[in-house]
């Protein structure tokens, strides 16, 4: 059994196995995940040491299962690296510098990988440890209760940002359409 677990979720078949292969023979246990969803249960299920996270997935976004990782302390922990194609895509987001995660733009080759590995471990060591204290049953459950509305909203706003990319991206189409036949 390898002494590490790296979650590779990425919908491109290619990309996932081009990280496997550039990562060190015998060190490393890989785990797949084809989209958000798929992913975030791996998270929860596997704890990997390190989370290589692709920011456009189909389910539910690379974007979204960010910020259901910083919602949990725990998962705050696991060094990441968010990847695309698109560094604007994900800088639109979250401002740089990337203070607690590592980014890397496709693709990549062995060395850039290899970087940001060791880059995303050393940033999530650097992390402030969140606080968790021993508390009463009751203000445990309102704790989760909290949690769970905080995630929720989350989860709103995050489809309504998407919603919002999509009508700028509509409306883009639009004007350039409309400039188009202006011509």
């Amino acid at each position: 059994m390898a002494g590490h677990k790296i979650l590779v979720i990425d919908d491109s078949n290619v990309i996932r196995n081009m990280v496997r292969d550039m990562l060190p023979k015998g060190n490393f246990e890989v785990l797949e995940a084809k989209d958000g969803v798929q992913g975030l249960n791996l998270i929860q299920q596997e704890r990997p040491n390190l989370i290589m996270l692709d920011f456009l997935l189909p389910k539910m976004s690379g974007w979204e299962v960010f910020q259901h990782i910083q919602t949990q302390p725990e998962l705050q922990a696991i060094p990441l690296v968010l990847m695309s194609g698109r560094k604007e895509e994900v800088t639109e987001k979250l401002q740089e510098p990337f203070e607690y995660f590592e980014f890397v733009q496709k693709p990549f080759d062995q060395r850039v990988l290899i970087d940001a590995i060791k880059s995303a471990m050393a940033k999530a060591k650097r992390r402030p440890v969140a606080a968790v204290t021993a508390a009463s049953p009751a203000a445990a459950a309102g704790a989760a209760d909290s949690n769970a509305d905080i995630q929720a909203l989350n989860e709103k706003i995050a489809k309504m940002q998407a919603e919002i990319d999509g009508l700028k991206k509509q409306m883009a189409q639009l004007v350039a359409f409309i400039r188009q036949k202006l011509q």
